[in-house]
């Protein structure tokens, strides 16, 4: 397998808008440096005050020099049948993939940024930028901010990286798109607009039908997962089938969560799993017995007709949280179905049960602890906002829980929550369903996993 190691300077530092004022390759064969290419770019537009600053190159230095179109061949041939390596590889492949489709040509090439690959080999270092690792690594970097000198210490970066381990090193390479796998109506020059942040994204087919969607952190790299995987019957069966790509972003991953269950129960899209009733196998349901009180239980929920009031991937984590909530609301173990003989409960005999067991407590009183611990499952008395990053800059998300529901979510101007309380609710928009009990335990579960969240009560 053959490399080359690319380093581009530029007029700027967005892929989209900034235009290549150097480029330098080194081929790589696996053990050594084989051959190399470099050349200025004449960008074709004046290089910013700040740019020459950094790089030293001016509009002097490139204006006999060769334009992006005039080069753009070696760089095909060059760089054919190898995987594309970049420090940052999605800046420098990302600006030369942006130059070749001014052109009318797709330019696509694995590739494998030596930003990941070190931290993944070379673990500990304080910073990963090229500069400060390569000096770390004894590596020496002539000619910092050209891409000359850039090229060709990350070249020795990649070389000591294969040497550590290149096995790793290879499973670290990006497939780019195939576009013979993919539906011929799919237009990738699309795909390129998505951003990579927070939000769901979904797929439909030529007969405009939602097939399938999903979420993430970073949709568009889960997008390009989702084109790359082709390896699999079921994967390939669904490149086939997209047409069209569409998302939303939500800034919140709560909210995106929301969205995608929303869009599974609404479309039941073809191509996910089944919507099941719920994802837990176990909940913790109640009811009054004969003599009123308030009777604890755990079933499962695939035979158990109700929601339950709070749902356990598991008989034993159902079973130590709700040992745990015995004693925190000293409630009787008979009455929560751990014991079921006609003898007091274990808990009575060491003075931690008050007797209802054996109706020694009044049915009032136990069933007032009983009712707050169901209080605290279920959020019924609790009213707040969870406030998170919005969907751009300058905005926040909001999300509201209210009498033991999610009412909705909404986005304000980042200065919002300055303002009185009682006017954020204008902005939330009310959920079209009511969340089932699932959602509500995966809010508890992300605020609980995620403490920074801000939770503002009310």
């Amino acid at each position: 397998m053959h490399y080359v190691i690319v380093d581009i300077e530029t007029t700027g530092g967005n892929p989209k808008s900034s235009k290549i004022t150097e480029i330098a390759m080194f081929k790589h064969d696996g053990n050594e440096i084989i051959d190399q290419y470099e050349t200025l770019v004449n960008p074709e537009m004046p290089i910013p005050e700040f740019i020459v600053s950094l790089t030293g190159i001016s509009d002097q230095m490139v204006a006999n020099a060769p334009k992006f179109h005039e080069v753009a061949k070696q760089i095909v041939e060059f760089t054919e049948d190898c995987v594309f390596v970049a420090h940052n590889v999605s800046f420098d492949y990302g600006v030369i993939r942006h130059e070749f489709r001014k052109l009318g040509f797709d330019f696509r090439r694995k590739n494998l940024c030596t930003v990941v690959a070190s931290r993944k080999l070379l673990p500990g270092f304080d910073s990963y930028s090229l500069g400060k690792l390569t000096r770390n690594l004894g590596i020496e970097l002539i000619g910092r901010h050209r891409a000359g000198g850039d090229a060709f210490a990350t070249a020795k970066l990649f070389s000591l990286l294969i040497q550590k381990s290149e096995e790793k090193l290879t499973a670290l390479i990006n497939e780019d798109l195939n576009p013979k796998i993919l539906h011929p109506n799919l237009d990738l020059a699309e795909l390129e607009e998505i951003p990579d942040r927070v939000g769901v994204y979904k797929f439909y087919n030529e007969f405009n039908q939602l097939i399938y969607v999903g979420r993430s952190k970073y949709i568009r790299r889960r997008i390009d997962q989702h084109l790359k995987n082709n390896k699999q019957a079921k994967g390939e069966a669904l490149l086939k089938e997209i047409t069209r790509v569409e998302y939303v972003l939500t800034g919140s991953e709560f909210i995106s969560i929301m969205v995608e269950n929303e869009l599974l129960k609404m479309h039941q899209p073809s191509h996910n799993p089944p919507v099941r009733k719920t994802r837990y196998s176990h909940g913790l349901y109640h009811y009054k017995d004969e003599r009123g009180y308030i009777r604890l239980y755990i079933g499962l929920t695939s035979k158990v007709n109700e929601e339950p009031l709070i749902g356990f991937v598991s008989k034993k984590d159902a079973t130590t949280q709700l040992d745990h909530w015995i004693e925190k609301f000293q409630l009787c173990q008979k009455l929560c179905d751990v014991q079921s003989s006609n003898l007091p409960c274990s808990l009575y005999t060491v003075k931690e049960c008050r007797g209802a067991c054996i109706q020694e407590e009044a049915v009032e009183f136990y069933n007032l602890r009983a009712e707050e611990l169901i209080d605290e499952l279920t959020g019924s008395k609790e009213r707040f906002y969870v406030i998170e990053n919005g969907r751009q800059k300058g905005e926040k998300s909001l999300v509201l829980f209210e009498g033991g529901e999610i009412i909705g979510y909404g986005y304000v101007p980042f200065h919002f929550q300055y303002s009185p309380i009682e006017k954020w609710k204008k902005y939330i928009e009310i959920t079209n369903e009511k969340q089932d009990r699932d959602t509500l335990t995966l809010l508890r579960s992300y605020l609980k996993s995620n403490s920074q969240i801000s939770v503002i009560r009310f």
